[in-house]
Order: structure tokens, then sequence, then C-alpha cells
């Protein structure tokens, strides 16, 4: 499933976890470019995802919880 992440909407965003957490639901994600996804995110760009499709429940209310804002692509 891909994901469409919008922005973050929490007024004091915890970088690195957001940053860990994208790493552990992405397909094929390392460490350095879930760092640099976080860095786009924040700054206001929205960036795509892939998240394995067993995994999608738990990876939408994880975000949710981190206050991301995401959109379904696929």
């Amino acid at each position: 499933m891909k994901l469409n992440l919008l922005s973050c909407n929490n007024q004091r965003p915890d970088k690195r976890a957001i940053s860990k957490y994208i790493m552990e639901i992405s397909v094929n994600m390392n460490a350095s470019l879930a760092n640099e996804i976080t860095d786009i995110l924040l700054d206001g760009d929205a960036v795509d995802i892939e998240v394995t499709d067993k995994n999608s429940g738990s990876a939408l209310r994880g975000l949710r919880k981190l206050d991301v804002a995401y959109e379904i692509v696929e």
C-alpha cells in the first residue's frame, strides 16, 4: 500500500520518533533515507512511502499517534 505523508500537525514533533517509525513501517527503507524523508515532511512538503500490506492497519494508527497527516494512494 502506498501512502502520501502530507504534514505533521504536532506543535513540537519528535523528529527521531517519526524517522524511526517511518523506517519500521516502510518497505526497503534505511535510517538515512528515513531521516531525509522526515526532514522533508517537517519542512512542509509531502512525501510518498510504501507500507507492507500486513502492517497497514497498525502503520496508520502509529501515524495518527504521531500526528502525521496522510492519504492512502493505493
